[in-house]
């Protein structure tokens, strides 16, 4: 566990190969990480949470019980998971299931309520609040977020082509 720095507080025993986790990060016991992920300071990640290959979780990131995060996944600093879709005070919250599939990404201080799907490749920009499921290859923003356009060519998307969609807003 070379790559925990030590001010990380990690319980979980189910960290992969080349996984690099910063300091006053905090892992539960049941927590389970993949490879070559890259886990920065100040975030949390709950008992119940999966966490695939080649994911990057920036700074200020919480990851709840029943998040699931596939592959290639990339989760700007400050994104918000919502875990309760009606919160009151004191009384026990119902936590949904929170999705991100294979290659997407979402943008700083975007907000994702619970029991959403955010779909392979999709692209949520930063500050779009996710009410809802977000397809395959979409490209969202705004509060609250909408589909704007898509990633056809994940290989080939560029900043340019982003410049260009959010220009069209």
């Amino acid at each position: 566990m070379d790559n925990i720095h030590p001010l990380a507080d990690v319980k979980s025993n189910i960290i992969g190969k080349d996984t690099k986790v910063w300091q006053y990060s905090i892992i539960f016991s049941g927590a389970k990480i993949g490879n070559n992920c890259n886990i920065c300071a100040h975030t949390m990640i709950e008992d119940d949470v999966l966490i695939g290959d080649n994911v990057t979780i920036k700074n200020g990131v919480f990851l709840w019980d029943g998040t699931r995060v596939e592959n290639d996944v990339f989760i700007g600093p400050n994104a918000t998971f919502a875990n309760d879709r009606f919160p009151r005070s004191k009384q026990a919250y119902i936590s949904g299931n929170t999705i991100i599939k294979k290659g997407a990404s979402i943008g700083a201080g975007a907000i994702i309520i619970s029991d959403i799907e955010i779909g392979q490749y999709a692209m949520v920009g930063a500050g779009a609040v996710v009410t809802k499921n977000v397809p395959e290859y979409a490209v969202v923003v705004g509060n609250p977020a909408r589909v704007i356009g898509t990633v056809t060519d994940y290989e080939k998307y560029s900043s340019n082509t982003i410049s260009t969609i959010t220009d069209n807003i």
